[in-house]
């Protein structure tokens, strides 16, 4: 079996990637080289919960759980994925599947809403950004891992499930019951604002986003006569994805110049991804829509255009999460997912948990009704360049 890794920017989603790093082979974890003092004493633990322990424990559980600790205790975007979890994160790589369409992130050790997905149960019920989860069917969110969560959240489409959720801006809790549906993750949506003016939505960053988003900038363009006088590009509540996709979306406006760049311990983290594209829409005015919600890869479009002055950021202060992780198939059809990096601006900076701050400031997370009104004062933004826009109450 050929083994992949996967360079990852998002909250939860992953994609494919061709960038060529380090094979974690299973076997390894397994059978530690018997010369190692730590590896022997892992044996004999192992062996003696094994033999001794009060109930019987298959071995594979109990080396799961090793190995789920492991990755645990690093940091809250590394974890052991078994065989289901590994599944589950590979199908959202495939743009369907069945669930409420929600975004998890771990905050203060909460679940936390990073973004409920355009048109799906979640949004449809209210939830927003920020929330946080405190109960799945009675069942503390306390005391489930990510990949728990995620598994009963998703289910048969029609299926119900109840959660217990805590607004940032009420704290009475509240019971949501929602309907389970299909949940299909479009990357990029395009139309014209008015004559002249384009506007695209990138809900997440997939393998194939670079070249969706650059394929409706020359819609866009023709659509205008080939005169496309500016663009807004809408990130809000976009949970991050895959790296490489930032970069090539950044790169279809830059033109030239640095992205975004990388660094760990290893030669291979130091990575610089730097522009190698004509700017398609030939300098004319961008405005980035940011929120809470918009994570990881959408920051490091937002990063990059900010600091490079070629588009001004509309909204409020984004997630923050500037660190890059590295999911590796293992033998036995399992996979880990390493933090092994952070992401640095064009400016040097690191904005993990910081964020990035508009340059122009909006009322966060706008009612459904508000949302063309905040996209409208984009619009104004774009044509006027005024600092003084006004959130919409």
């Amino acid at each position: 079996m050929q083994l992949r890794p996967l360079i990852l920017l998002g909250i939860t989603a992953s994609m494919v990637s061709g960038v060529a790093l380090g094979v974690l082979g299973y076997r390894a974890w397994l059978a530690p080289p018997p010369t190692s003092d730590t590896a022997k004493m892992f044996d004999r633990v192992l062996t003696e919960v094994q033999e001794s322990y009060v109930e019987e424990i298959p071995r594979e559980t109990l080396v799961s759980n090793a190995l789920r600790g492991m990755l645990h205790d690093l940091d809250r975007h590394s974890v052991f994925l078994e065989a289901k979890d590994w599944d589950t994160l590979k199908s959202e790589t495939t743009g369907n599947f069945g669930g409420v369409g929600i975004e998890l992130g771990f905050r203060d050790g909460v679940f936390t809403v990073v973004t409920p997905m355009a048109g799906t149960p979640a949004e449809a019920a209210g939830i927003r950004a920020g929330d946080r989860i405190l109960e799945i069917d009675a069942t503390p969110a306390g005391d489930l891992a990510l990949p728990e969560m995620v598994e009963r959240l998703r289910g048969e489409p029609g299926s119900t499930v109840q959660l217990r959720i805590e607004s940032s801006e009420d704290t009475s809790p509240r019971s949501i019951e929602l309907v389970r549906d299909i949940i299909h993750i479009n990357s990029v949506s395009a139309r014209q604002l008015e004559p002249g003016y384009g506007y695209v939505r990138i809900n997440q960053f997939r393998v194939e986003t670079g070249e969706e988003f650059s394929a409706a900038l020359t819609e866009l363009n023709a659509e205008a006569g080939g005169n496309l006088k500016g663009l807004v590009l809408d990130l809000r509540n976009n949970p991050g994805g895959v790296l490489q996709a930032s970069v090539a979306v950044a790169d279809s406006l830059l033109g030239q110049g640095l992205i975004v760049y990388t660094q760990g311990r290893q030669p291979s983290r130091q990575i610089k991804f730097k522009a190698a594209r004509e700017d398609q829409l030939d300098g004319a005015p961008v405005v980035v829509l940011i929120n809470g919600g918009s994570a990881s890869a959408a920051e490091v479009v937002a990063g990059a255009l900010q600091d490079h002055g070629r588009a001004r950021l509309l909204g409020s202060r984004s997630y923050g999460k500037g660190s890059v992780q590295t999911v590796v198939e293992l033998d036995g059809d399992a996979a880990i997912k390493l933090t092994t990096a952070h992401y640095y601006t064009p400016n040097g900076r690191n904005i993990h948990e910081q964020g990035i701050e508009p340059d122009v400031s909006l009322k966060d997370d706008p009612s459904p009704d508000d949302d063309e009104a905040v996209i409208g004062e984009a619009l104004s933004l774009l044509k006027t360049g005024e600092d003084d826009l006004q959130a919409r109450s």
